[in-house]
């Protein structure tokens, strides 16, 4: 079974604190979680573990692609002080599969856990409207034959609305508001759309339906 590992700070302990240690909510999120300094790390993670790494660590980009360098698809999740768009795109730039700040709660802590361990992506809302702008823009600049229109006979007539709104860039909060629904319902709807169009994340759901819609 898959553990998660966090990436310490040579020579600290959780009781003597200091940048790098595991939040105490990560524990909480993962009482058989492990951490380790980076020489322990790289000899003790198993073939699927996911590995957390802080920014806390100056040298937390070069951890990352280490890491990937060493092991290719390892997941690894990058944890903030003080998330920021841009620390956000160097994470994904250097492999990392998540990026989510270090006061999150447990059970978001598990939540990207369990996204990223799927194979999607979980960054903040608003790096992700970015990634989808710019998922978008480089598609429509592509030069390729017109693919033929996306199966969505899989969704109800709602999924298939809320679907198009997302992949056109809509919040969750827009697409409610457009709708004259929830956000609680749309989250909802998303999710069944993922599951039926088999796309794990915002992003892959832009690439599905790109010149499709």
């Amino acid at each position: 079974m898959s553990k998660p590992h966090f990436l310490v700070q040579a020579g600290v302990s959780l009781l003597g604190g200091g940048p790098g240690i595991p939040p105490e909510r990560w524990i909480q999120a993962f009482p058989d979680g492990r951490w380790a300094d980076w020489s322990s790390l790289v000899k003790s993670l198993g073939a699927d573990d996911g590995v957390w790494v802080p920014t806390a660590r100056p040298d937390w980009e070069e951890r990352v692609a280490a890491l990937l360098q060493l092991h290719p698809g390892r997941r690894v999740v990058v944890v903030s002080g003080v998330p920021q768009d841009a620390e956000g795109l160097r994470a994904l730039q250097a492999g990392a599969r998540g990026y989510c700040h270090q006061l999150a709660l447990p059970a978001v802590y598990r939540e990207v856990e369990q996204a990223v361990r799927h194979g999607g992506l979980w960054v903040g809302p608003d790096l992700v409207q970015r990634l989808m702008v710019a998922t978008r823009s480089a598609l429509e600049r592509s030069p390729r034959a017109p693919l033929p229109p996306a199966d969505l006979s899989k969704l109800s007539d709602r999924e298939a609305q809320v679907a198009r709104l997302v992949a056109a860039g809509k919040s969750n909060k827009e697409v409610a508001e457009q709708l004259f629904i929830s956000e609680r319902t749309v989250k909802a709807h998303l999710g069944a759309v993922f599951d039926k169009l088999g796309v794990r994340d915002r992003v892959q759901l832009v690439l599905h339906l790109a010149d499709r819609a």
